[in-house]
């Protein structure tokens, strides 16, 4: 009652913030006529100026009424649009670093010119974050113009660009890319072998278009770039044919769609024992022994991809390939592969090429990339709803602008049917009504199966529409730009075209460059132009006097931000529109997640077949479903954060470090410290604290001081002299092995020898990286069950990460001094380093994959083998040609049979 009180007298915080806004537009409107007064030279001459200003001093917060009346005014000659208030105010939002709220159709493009601008002028370059490709190049072509005019420089980062063309479009004040395009060049930058090879420069601002697809829906799951493993595609299809039989019987196993989990029960598991067995898949024992765990993991996988996965909802088979698409958008995400082995059971599945798995080498979470940025804004239509997520995890308000004209769209309650069959025959019958009066309609689906459905029902009475779906991804803007033609019906799938502005009679400019044969330019085109938007403006008129754009939507979303956003397509800029929602009890939210009471009532009205229920109620209870989903959802996200927190830490410092070493003139020193500190841990473990000559394990020493320094010492003899300790044979060990090292720098030539130095370190730094993070993947993919034991995984998953960070150090002190203590670089050789990285494999990991580290692949690479160096040797009374005697090399060491893999990851395994 007190907060209902305190908005009603005060205001909501929403209001307050946008009354701080409105009052200083009038700041920005009084400069209007002396800008307008400038010629086109005078005007561009304010960028230099601004330039000037803020060299001496001058803050950007100074210079913004100025900047955005320069802003303003550049629009109105080179695009022909001029900025309103209201896109002054939300301007000014993202400016400070916060999110702008503005429905569909209030120009979101428009208005990020005027930040971009400003913040522009300082060089140090702002990043625009696009949901798509096609949107990155399309706005940095539309308002590069503005940009360039105005003397910035633009470009875009876009899938399949070289690193020199990548390195220059982040040179230039402003880019455009896509947030995969952005997340993958930080972890490939981090992955080179010089400063030069780097592609991105400091990051200073950016501003993230839809703000809620990309920082909320695709933050579930990491960045992981990955490079490939062995080789066990013939597994997946022995295990597919066995899992498909399984699978055909849900008495084999339990399936949880609310939680996209699924397990064997316990008929499940012998049946499937039974039948590895019978396929020769299962070594002695039972499912669950320790010899068979491979192929329990391919068997879990195959049962996924059978039991949680459909083709054309999760993915559609197309050239041979398994490609997913977007539960969010229903795009097709080329190039993506879900990673731990299901994609490659999806494609035995569906009897395509089952391509190898994949190790991870680098990964990051989209929540821990864009809080590199020290100022970070957003846009979108709906933001409100997630508002204490941007909140928590991005410490970014949302700020709801005021539409410019009044909303008159009529959004009417949702209609419930019995079946899914009740429900579409309804919506093509309101189609068919629709478009006789001339009214466009846009019919938002869930999946590219139920949009083809609605076009056989609406193909069966001769309604003519566009479907527009994961299947015609390229064809996506053009279609949705044109669904506000009279009459015209468009299928979409989720929020395919988002986006894309659905202007009312249709969209002049693309319906021009559709009908014009030549390059889209000169009077021809601007006459074709011109005809064409008279024709468009008739149209208009008629599909107003009609009721402007119907949207249609054939089920809830999980999200209720999606519908909304669905809904919003309609009643831009004041345009009349309606919206209205069919629903049946046989949708996957009401089944799964509505409430039984739910169900039960409307049994209990006695529904009669094609009749449907319209209450206000069945709206609220729908909401309270969703709102369950969110907050499982908004759970999943920020358990993902907490374990990915553990590992930033990690992360930061190894970058940083990394870096350090390309940085210095050399590492020489860096090395010797390494060696120290390796001899002092072998002297350590040989030579216990407080223990007796008797107990010191001499021999053992030293064997590791030849596997490690190849140094062939008297080591044990060292320990029968008489009073002798520890610091002497310390002593003893750094001055023979720095006196060692000094003739082989002599020997190979002091400066190339600080090179070869820093490539063996970073070669090797990021190796043992590698082998850290895949330690990481296995410690999570297992840490859940410490829960049992009544331990919190979380804590338990902090502790052992720190132990492992700490034996990945150790392992790589002891690495590069074995490699640099022991390597042979003949005079001309190439200097050890790994192969360019190609592009080849990275991941955005798909929601719900149960394990939200786990997930599916996208696009980089394995570094290659190092070029010709000679292999440490092997350690004394190993012979490579007698596997008898393979069982003495130490475990760290390379296995004998030259694999080029360590001993306990090879022959020495188990």
């Amino acid at each position: 009652m007190f907060a209902r009180l305190a908005r009603a007298i005060l205001g909501t915080s929403n209001d307050r913030a946008l009354k701080a806004y409105r009052a200083r537009v009038p700041a920005i409107n009084a400069l209007e006529p002396a800008i307008a007064a400038l010629s086109d030279d005078q005007l561009k001459a304010k960028t230099p100026e601004f330039r000037e200003r803020i060299a001496k001093g001058e803050t950007l917060d100074s210079l913004l009424p100025e900047a955005f009346a320069v802003c303003r005014e550049a629009s109105k000659r080179v695009l022909g649009m001029r900025h309103f208030d209201v896109q002054l105010i939300g301007g000014m939002v993202l400016h400070e670093g916060r999110i702008a709220e503005m429905k569909t159709g209030e120009g979101k493009t428009l208005v990020a010119t005027l930040p971009c601008y400003l913040n522009g002028l300082t060089g140090k370059g702002v990043h625009v974050v696009t949901v798509n490709d096609y949107l990155a190049a399309r706005d940095a072509e539309e308002m590069g113009r503005l940009y360039n005019w105005l003397g910035l420089t633009t470009d875009t980062i876009v899938y399949g660009k070289t690193d020199p063309q990548r390195r220059e479009a982040y040179a230039c004040d402003i880019t455009y890319g896509t947030n995969n395009e952005f997340g993958f060049d930080y972890l490939r930058d981090n992955m080179k072998y010089s400063l030069g090879e780097m592609v991105q420069r400091p990051f200073a601002y950016a501003i993230v278009d839809e703000v809620d697809s990309i920082l909320v829906d695709e933050a579930r799951t990491p960045l992981i770039i990955s490079g490939p493993t062995d080789d066990t595609s013939d597994l997946y299809n022995r295990v597919n044919v066995v899992v498909a039989e399984i699978a055909k019987d849900p008495a084999n196993y339990d399936k949880d769609e609310k939680n996209k989990t699924v397990s064997l029960t316990e008929a499940g598991n012998e049946t499937v024992t039974a039948a590895l067995a019978e396929a020769g898949l299962l070594e002695e024992g039972d499912l669950y022994d320790f010899q068979n765990v491979t192929v329990v993991h391919h068997v879990n996988q195959s049962l996924r991809a059978h039991t949680l996965f459909a083709r054309d909802v999760d993915y559609i088979e197309r050239n041979d390939k398994i490609i997913i698409i977007d539960e969010f958008t229903g795009r097709m995400m080329e190039g993506r592969r879900y990673s731990d082995g299901l994609h490659q059971a999806l494609e035995a599945k569906e009897g395509v090429t089952v391509q190898p798995e994949n190790q991870t080498l680098a990964s990051i979470t989209f929540q821990n990339y864009f809080r590199l940025y020290p100022k970070l804004a957003g846009m979108t239509g709906t933001a409100a709803t997630e508002a204490d997520e941007f909140a928590e995890i991005y410490k970014l308000e949302v700020v709801e602008i005021p539409t410019n004209l009044p909303v008159a769209r009529a959004d009417s309650d949702d209609e419930v049917y019995r079946t899914a069959g009740e429900k579409y025959e309804a919506v093509a019958g309101l189609i068919a009504e629709a478009r006789e009066r001339g009214q466009p309609c846009l019919v938002g689906t869930t999946s590219i199966e139920k949009s083809e459905l609605i076009s056989d029902l609406l193909r069966k009475k001769n309604v003519p529409h566009q479907v527009l779906n994961a299947r015609y991804h390229e064809q996506e803007a053009a279609i949705i730009s044109q669904a506000g033609r009279p009459g015209a019906v468009t299928i979409a799938t989720n929020m395919a075209g988002r986006g894309t502005d659905i202007k009312l009679g249709g969209n002049a400019e693309m319906l021009a460059r559709a009908s014009f044969a030549g390059e889209p330019a000169g009077p021809e085109f601007e006459a074709r132009l011109a005809e064409i938007r008279r024709e468009v403006e008739g149209s208009a008129a008629k599909v107003k006097a009609a009721g402007g754009l119907f949207v249609i939507g054939t089920e809830r979303h999980e999200s209720r931000r999606i519908d909304n956003q669905l809904r919003g397509r309609s009643g831009r800029q004041g345009d009349p529109g309606a919206s209205r929602f069919f629903l049946s009890l046989e949708d996957d939210l009401m089944r799964i997640f509505g409430s039984d009471r739910m169900g039960g009532m409307l049994q209990k009205l006695g529904l009669k077949e094609g009749e449907a229920i319209v209450h206000p109620w069945i709206n609220k209870a729908l909401e309270k479903a969703q709102k369950k989903v969110e907050a499982r959802n908004f759970d999943t996200r920020k358990n993902l954060l907490k374990y990915d927190d553990v590992m930033n830490d990690q992360r930061k410092e190894v970058y940083a470090q990394r870096k350090s070493f390309m940085q210095a003139a050399d590492v020489a020193e860096t090395v010797a410290e390494m060696r120290r500190e390796v001899i002092d841990d072998l002297v350590a473990a040989a030579i216990p604290e407080n223990a007796y000559p008797e107990q010191w394990k001499m021999d053992v020493l030293q064997s590791r001081a030849l596997e490690i320094l190849g140094l062939d010492l008297p080591i044990v003899d060292w320990g029968r002299e008489e009073g002798i300790d520890e610091t002497q044979i310390r002593e003893r060990l750094h001055e023979a092995a720095d006196t060692t090292y000094a003739a082989r720098a002599a020997n190979i030539g002091i400066d190339r020898m600080r090179e070869v130095e820093k490539s063996i370190l970073l070669m090797v730094f990021d190796k043992v990286w590698k082998d850290h993070l895949l330690s990481l993947d296995h410690l999570r993919q297992g840490i859940g069950l410490r829960a049992y034991g009544q331990r919190d995984p979380l804590n338990e998953y902090k502790s052992e990460a720190f132990n492992l960070f700490n034996a990945m150090l150790a392992e790589m002190r002891e690495e590069t001094t074995r490699w640099l203590m022991q390597v042979d670089i003949p005079a001309n050789a190439p200097l050890p380093s790994p192969e360019p990285i190609s592009v080849m494999d990275a991941r955005h990991p798909a929601p719900d994959s149960g394990d939200p580290l786990l997930g599916y692949d996208a696009a980089v690479g394995e570094y290659g083998a190092a070029a010709p160096v000679a292999a440490p040797r092997v350690a004394e009374g190993v012979d490579p040609n007698d596997p008898a005697t393979w069982d003495r090399t130490p475990r760290n060491a390379p296995c004998p049979c030259g694999s080029g893999k360590k001993y306990k990851h090879c022959h020495g395994r188990g």
